[in-house]
């Protein structure tokens, strides 16, 4: 789907003076596409793909965006932000944060003492554009900013984001990337959300002694294993509903 930079490491694309970190094609229609780091000069558009998604979702508080100030937030150096380019269009992007550490820090909810706070980033929004979707671009972003997090010169041991129930696109998303259910609580002013964690020295999943399937309405359920330390590390459908599969 795509190749590493090779001659786009000496380009630039777009204008923006920036090189591509990686090019490809679209699976749907074998159009060309690159990626790369996105800067201050981007927040337009991201503002405006951004509110181009909103748009087009059914139900709107599965996503929580990022306000002008919080994308700016990243770009002034506190994560990354990575975006897909064709010719012509933004087609996507996908964030990393660096929280503050504050009373409303995932890591409180994973378990993490305070000073084991500063070594979490955030996976923050990915947003792909409704005329580009079933591309693959959300895992293909995916995989890329976590080479680029490589890069930068931070011993971060853990990734974490948050995912609202019945989001498919995303809940499929953090399971692929070997993401785990460590909580299910609420978050942003009382707006239900699955928190994922990932160490991120761990490239194998772990192997469970102990496995309880769930229903995903079994929103109560799931809470009493979770606060019994267990994990939900894998979902499928059973019967046309979303299932949960908890590890201990």
């Amino acid at each position: 789907m795509y190749k590493e930079k090779g001659l786009l490491a000496n380009q630039t694309k777009g204008g923006e003076g920036m090189d591509a970190i990686y090019e490809g094609t679209l699976q749907s229609n074998g159009q060309a596409f690159y990626v790369r780091r996105l800067t201050l000069n981007d927040l337009d558009k991201l503002m405006f793909l951004q509110e181009k998604v909103i748009g087009s979702l059914e139900d709107k508080s599965v996503l929580q965006p990022l306000s002008r100030e919080e994308f700016r937030y990243i770009l002034e150096g506190n994560g990354l932000l990575v975006g897909a380019f064709t010719d012509t269009d933004f087609i996507a992007f996908r964030a990393l944060l660096v929280p503050p550490i504050d009373e409303e820090h995932l890591g409180w909810d994973i378990g993490l003492t305070r000073e084991e706070l500063a070594s979490v980033i955030y996976q923050e929004i990915s947003n792909v554009h409704p005329d580009y979707r079933g591309n693959g671009l959300q895992k293909q972003l995916a995989f890329l900013i976590m080479e680029e997090l490589k890069k930068i010169d931070q011993a971060y041991k853990y990734v974490c984001c948050t995912v609202a129930p019945f989001n498919m696109p995303s809940l499929k998303d953090k399971f692929a990337q070997g993401m785990e259910i460590a909580a299910l609580k609420d978050k942003y002013d009382g707006m239900l959300r699955y928190i994922f964690v990932k160490k991120l020295a761990e490239n194998q999943p772990r192997a469970y002694e102990h496995v309880q399937a769930l229903k995903m309405e079994d929103i109560s359920g799931q809470q009493a294993l979770l606060e019994k330390g267990w994990r939900g590390f894998r979902m499928y459908e059973q019967e046309g509903m979303p299932v949960v599969d908890y590890g201990k």
